[in-house]
């Protein structure tokens, strides 16, 4: 790896003592946030003086994928994943994160520095969160409605932030549209040579480390009762969940007040919030971004949460049958390969 430049925050610190094998297994945690098509585009350094140490969030450039993320704005969603997949890990093993970010404007890449302080206290709460972060999984077959909906919405909004990002929740009716868009924005992508040659890349059954496996995509018939869903490469014949015949997910969608790259960052972390809250209440997740990647589905989403802000994300949830084996986790890169732990240069 390449030493980047970090810029030293000039602001005075209690001095911390943080173990590093502690946050060599926040680091793990973090890097189990979803990514677009697992590709885990996230580098991670930490600095340390003495025992001191702060850790640096960076955008890994090897790990972008341009033709379907041609803003960039999945990547930083991602890494805004991470970084509160960091920050749970780490409360969870008694500190506090305090986060700067996107604190060097010369370099667009630095997205955030993380400093720790003890903190005495874990709530059970803030426990389970942690725990969810290696039960969640993002689940690509059809779901069942979500049970008790009107008393899990409240407390999906008061674990976000409105000055940070907005949750709509779509109806059954609006639904339709929600299809429309989903169908127009695959069919902007049908001729592109690009995009269905990282999708090809990226759902390859050899990757070991990266990428979609087989088994986490829907196959060619149980594609046809997702009708949100994006369209895959057909990597298998099976029929799970034979006896939910439709998809009957709520559809949540997060949007920003603005559309520049801390809004997108800060989403990711919200998105990070509601899957885990959504998974300590023993629901299932499937994050869908294909309806942001075109101008023209994105302005049907607009269209569908009243014109309010800018949509980013959207996230379908719902209950899976109690029979249901328990999908295996979806690869992720060795920590060597994500972290670098080196000393922090000497002033003057």
């Amino acid at each position: 790896m390449t030493n980047d430049p970090i810029e030293p925050l000039e602001i005075a610190r209690n001095v911390v003592l943080v173990d590093v094998e502690v946050l060599k297994n926040a680091v793990l945690l973090a890097c189990r946030a979803p990514s677009v098509h697992n590709s885990q585009p996230w580098r991670w350094v930490v600095e340390h003086s003495g025992n001191i140490y702060t850790a640096h969030l960076f955008v890994d450039r090897q790990r972008t994928v341009p033709a379907t993320d041609h803003s960039g704005r999945q990547t930083l969603m991602s890494c805004g994943a991470a970084l509160d997949h960091l920050q749970v890990a780490m409360t969870a093993a008694h500190w506090q994160a305090s986060i700067t970010r996107l604190p060097n404007p010369n370099d667009p890449d630095h997205l955030a520095i993380v400093e720790f302080s003890p903190i005495d206290h874990v709530t059970a709460a803030q426990r389970q969160r942690a725990q969810a972060i290696l039960q969640r999984r993002t689940d690509r077959l059809p779901f069942h409605r979500p049970s008790y909906w009107n008393l899990f919405e409240p407390v999906l909004r008061g674990a976000v932030d409105d000055d940070v990002a907005m949750l709509d929740v779509l109806t059954d009716e609006q639904r339709p549209l929600l299809v429309q868009a989903s169908q127009f924005s695959e069919a902007l992508r049908r001729d592109d040579a690009s995009y269905h040659a990282e999708l090809d890349w990226w759902t390859s059954p050899f990757a070991l480390a990266e990428g979609v496996p087989p088994s986490a995509l829907a196959s060619d018939t149980e594609r046809l009762r997702v009708d949100v869903g994006r369209d895959f490469p057909v990597r298998s014949h099976q029929q799970r969940r034979a006896q939910i015949t439709a998809d009957w997910s709520k559809i949540l969608v997060l949007s920003t007040p603005h559309d520049a790259r801390i809004d997108v960052l800060r989403c990711g972390e919200v998105l990070s919030t509601i899957l885990l809250e959504c998974t300590v209440a023993g629901m299932a997740t499937c994050t869908l971004s294909h309806l942001i990647e075109s101008r023209e589905s994105r302005d049907i989403i607009r269209g569908l949460i009243g014109q309010r802000g800018e949509p980013q994300v959207l996230v379908r949830v719902g209950i899976t049958p109690p029979i249901d084996d328990f999908p295996s986790p979806t690869p992720r890169r060795p920590l060597a390969s994500v972290l670098e732990i080196r000393r922090k240069p000497e002033k003057g």
